[in-house]
């Protein structure tokens, strides 16, 4: 058993390469997986909702899954958002409300520490879109 060739070392470094490059490609797939909203938003995409996330600045105060940066703890985390009964602690979570909300949140809960955005309705359904994905499964 001696030492190896040149040429197997680098037969055996490129293997390793592909392997490990494979094993990340997954792992980063799988990240950036995206299921299906439990509430239905009419006109909401997840996937840009998502990104909508990132643009207004959400993650500035949320820990939001599956948002990269989104680990702020100023305002609640909105993991399992979906399975939540009420929004701000005091209006049903419901698809129209939700969005409401998140373009005005002072309209729907004057008490809310929420700012006001200027998030668009069809930003907002996105977000909401996205929301509604994040359950515990």
């Amino acid at each position: 058993m001696g030492m190896r060739t040149r040429t197997q070392q680098w037969r055996l470094g490129t293997l390793v390469t592909v392997v490990l490059a494979a094993v990340l490609i997954s792992a980063c797939g799988a990240l950036d997986r995206i299921g299906e909203p439990v509430v239905a938003i009419e006109g909401g995409d997840p996937r840009l909702g998502r990104d909508a996330i990132r643009e207004y600045g959400c993650i500035s105060c949320h820990s939001i899954p599956g948002v990269t940066g989104a680990d702020a703890h100023v305002g609640p985390p909105l993991d399992n958002f979906a399975e939540r009964r009420f929004l701000a602690g005091r209006v049903p979570n419901d698809a129209d409300t939700l969005i409401l909300f998140l373009m005005d949140p002072k309209y729907v809960d004057p008490q809310s520490a929420m700012p006001v955005t200027g998030l668009t309705e069809e930003d907002a359904r996105h977000i909401a879109a996205y929301l509604y994905t994040l359950t515990e499964d």
